[in-house]
């Protein structure tokens, strides 16, 4: 088989991982099974390398055969080793240190949520060194209409499924419900919700989207933005904002969402 990579001199070779990986490779295109003829003429290989690694890959269950067509099939061995690690558990290791450098640099606490029906749910916090922080509990589960995290975190759905999401909260104040979807609207359009707390007076919510591998959104990153009377030299709401958006894509590319 043959690619248009450009030819680079490699630091190190693993000759058998490479026809190993090749192999599957070929085989995750096509929707029917092969024989081990067909995958060494496809991949310019020997029958008998190939039979080798076909082996070793049926024996650690990665291909099955099928011994009356004699043909080769992916088995889903693949797709359960990439669902093994936990979500939450990736995305809050994945962010870990990247929120703490920015709890340090902003000198503001900062925490990550994800959607749990009609709430957000903190999966993960830092606070900085300083004495004067407003964070919010790690664990903590709030309505999503009081939240520029909730904001972020719907503003990828439908009109509908957002309708319905909120209608699943009691009791909420319709200026509260309006005030949350000018919110919604302004992370949809600028990638970042900057608006005054529903909850203390004073604060500013800098919340920015967290995006996977297929561009979705997982999680909302969030400072309670807070401006100290002692301090001089605290990064003000803009810059706070542009490291946020700035931190935001890091996270995100880690988890393979590849922004530009």
């Amino acid at each position: 088989m043959t690619t248009d990579k450009p030819q680079t001199a490699e630091k190190y070779s693993a000759p058998a991982l490479s026809k190993g990986l090749d192999i599957l490779e070929l085989l995750a295109t096509k929707s029917t099974g092969m024989r081990k003829s067909d995958i060494a003429n496809e991949l310019d290989r020997s029958v008998s390398e190939i039979f080798r690694m076909l082996a070793v890959l049926v024996d650690r269950d990665y291909v099955s055969i099928d011994e009356a067509s004699e043909q080769y099939t992916l088995t889903l061995k693949m797709f359960e080793l990439s669902h093994r690690h936990p979500p939450v558990k990736r995305l809050t290791t994945v962010a870990a240190d990247v929120m703490a450098e920015l709890a340090d640099a902003l000198n503001q606490s900062i925490h990550l949520s994800i959607l749990h029906g009609p709430n957000i749910l903190v999966i993960a916090q830092n606070d900085p060194p300083g004495n004067n922080i407003t964070s919010v509990r790690l664990g903590a589960r709030i309505p999503l209409t009081q939240t520029a995290s909730g904001a972020v975190l719907v503003s990828q759905l439908s009109k509908a499924r957002l309708n319905a999401i909120c209608a699943e909260i009691e009791n909420t104040p319709k200026a509260q419900i309006e005030i949350f979807r000018n919110n919604v609207a302004q992370a949809k359009q600028d990638g970042v919700c900057v608006a005054p707390s529903m909850v203390i007076a004073g604060v500013q919510n800098i919340s920015v989207p967290i995006r996977d591998y297929s561009g979705d959104i997982v999680a909302s990153l969030t400072i309670p933005f807070i401006q100290r009377l002692i301090s001089t030299t605290d990064p003000d709401l803009e810059t706070a904002k542009g490291e946020m958006m700035s931190s935001a894509k890091n996270i995100s590319n880690l988890l393979g969402a590849n922004l530009s």
